[in-house]
């Protein structure tokens, strides 16, 4: 029997839950209702990648779904750009023959994750953009995931430099390096993408190395304060 899970962890079973309340793929013909609802998340993917940012009849008309059932499935703009968002991400960005050395690994992650970044770029501006909206939801971007991508990084530094924090330089290359910060070189500082990406992975392996060195405001390591002449 299949089962609802709400947020305080009590469940009901599902045909207890009122048919109205009901969403509208979960009855009748399954299978089609499920290619429908690809159909148009697939056509909204298209007009993202195009610059547009679609409303439901712009995706009912790019699928050839007419307008009335497209809105069964997404009754607002929201709730079909949020649909819209990338849904799988690996669990590591780090190959089965991972470098050992910590300023490698993170290369590699920092290549990936702006991979990643580019290759969902248009869903993932979207995301944001609604994540500004007055009253929003927890947006649609990975929500921490790129935090453990880097974190995983720079697992050596618990052996070879016990007293940093990984956490909290995970964090900072993390806000310095995402989506948020590609948009601000390529919309405004009239960056290329190349450049972009150069810019953030030179940008992760300058907080790696002053959390290692320990500079004064490094993230994570030591700060060693200069002395004050007389």
């Amino acid at each position: 029997m299949m089962r609802l899970r709400y947020h305080d962890d009590v469940t009901m079973p599902y045909e207890s839950r009122p048919y109205e309340s009901r969403p509208y793929e979960s009855s009748g013909r399954t299978a089609q209702k499920s290619r429908t609802r690809l159909a148009l998340v697939a056509a909204t993917r298209e007009l993202l990648a195009a610059g547009l940012t679609p409303k439901v009849e712009d995706a009912a008309e790019r699928a050839g779904i007419s307008r009335t059932t497209a809105y069964r499935y997404f009754p607002s703009q929201r709730s079909l750009l949020a649909a819209a968002q990338p849904t799988i991400a690996p669990e590591t960005l780090l190959p089965a023959e991972a470098p050992t050395d910590t300023k490698a690994r993170l290369d590699v992650v920092m290549t990936a994750f702006t991979h990643y970044n580019f290759t969902w770029e248009p869903q993932l501006r979207t995301s944001l953009r609604l994540s500004l909206e007055p009253a929003a939801d927890q947006p649609a971007l990975r929500q921490g995931r790129a935090i453990g991508w880097i974190a995983e990084a720079l697992t050596p530094l618990q052996e070879t430099h016990p007293h940093i924090d990984i956490q909290t330089v995970a964090i900072a290359i993390r806000s310095a390096t995402g989506i948020e910060t590609l948009i601000w070189l390529i919309d405004i500082a009239g960056y290329t993408r190349d450049q972009a990406a150069a810019t953030v992975k030179a940008t992760a392996q300058a907080l790696l190395d002053a959390a290692v060195l320990g500079t004064p405001g490094s993230t994570g390591g030591r700060v060693r304060h200069a002395k004050r002449r007389p």
